[in-house]
């Protein structure tokens, strides 16, 4: 049986905070046990486009080329309103949509869904730059790159570097869909047994229920893995990425996951999606 299983998430606070109780064997973890494989969000994409890990964070935007590997979990999800990526430069330069595409922009990673909000937006926009989200503020201060998308705890710090917001990505979804923006899920391999598949989803459901009613448990391993980040930050943190769609994605959580894989195949982002992209609870 497959009672030990790859289980990747990033060291970011509100990942920490959801697996914390999992994997520290705070709750019934139903016999599972996880060999953790913590990595930035595109590092676990690449991992998952290799095939080389069982359940995983995954970025939407990676999920919508891999839903014939991998199905998507109700619990762990990260979804919401007015937490979707900045494109951030040094000078105030207004929303020139016919001058965007003439900058280098730094963004991070092909298959985020930075990424993926990015090309919607600026479809014209080739001139990509490919970099760790944390290195992304210093080369657009460097100057390497005229402008850069910034996601995670940088939406918190880019103003006090003197940068400044040319569009809220997440604004612009939303405004155009009426949708929360999914983030990133987590997902299992469809080759695992379905026993484990709803095993594992009740896990995460509960570990994130023991950290909204434990949130000092967490607190150790939130902050040895938040690089340099005070503890307002790595709380604000927490707050935008944790909610109710965490918990479970419900019917408003699976529309605004609909509407982007249908923006996906339609503008040619991928070629089809697999038409189960959600356990199915029921089973």
């Amino acid at each position: 049986m497959h009672s030990n299983l790859t289980l990747g998430f990033s060291p970011c606070p509100n990942d920490c905070f959801i697996f914390d109780a999992m994997v520290h064997g705070r709750i019934d973890t139903e016999g599972l046990s996880f060999d953790v494989v913590m990595a930035d969000v595109e590092e676990l994409n690449r991992r998952a486009f290799a095939g080389s890990i069982d359940i995983t964070k995954l970025s939407y935007h990676a999920f919508a080329h891999l839903t014939h590997e991998y199905v998507l979990l109700d619990a762990g999800s990260a979804l919401g309103f007015g937490v979707g990526p900045l494109l951030i430069t040094t000078s105030k330069i207004q929303d020139p949509r016919s001058k965007i595409q003439d900058l280098s922009i730094a963004i991070p990673g092909k298959y985020t869904t930075a990424n993926f909000l990015f090309s919607l937006c600026y479809p014209n926009a080739k001139n990509k730059v490919e970099m760790l989200f944390s290195d992304i503020e210093d080369a657009v201060i460097s100057g390497k790159v005229d402008a850069g998308v910034i996601i995670h705890e940088n939406r918190f710090t880019y103003e006090q570097k003197g940068l400044h917001k040319i569009i809220d990505l997440g604004e612009w979804w939303e405004k155009e869909t009426g949708a929360a923006i999914p983030l990133g899920g987590i997902v299992i391999k469809r080759s695992l047994p379905d026993d484990t598949k709803h095993k594992v989803n009740r896990i995460i459901r509960r570990s994130v229920e023991y950290a909204f009613a434990n949130p000092n448990a967490s607190k150790l391993f939130v902050s040895a893995h938040a690089q340099e980040m005070n503890e307002a930050v790595m709380q604000k943190h927490i707050d935008l990425y944790v909610n109710k769609y965490s918990i479970e994605l419900g019917e408003e959580g699976k529309r605004a996951i609909k509407v982007m894989f249908d923006k996906a195949v339609n503008s040619g982002v991928v070629n089809s999606v697999n038409k189960q992209i959600f356990l199915d609870l029921r089973a």
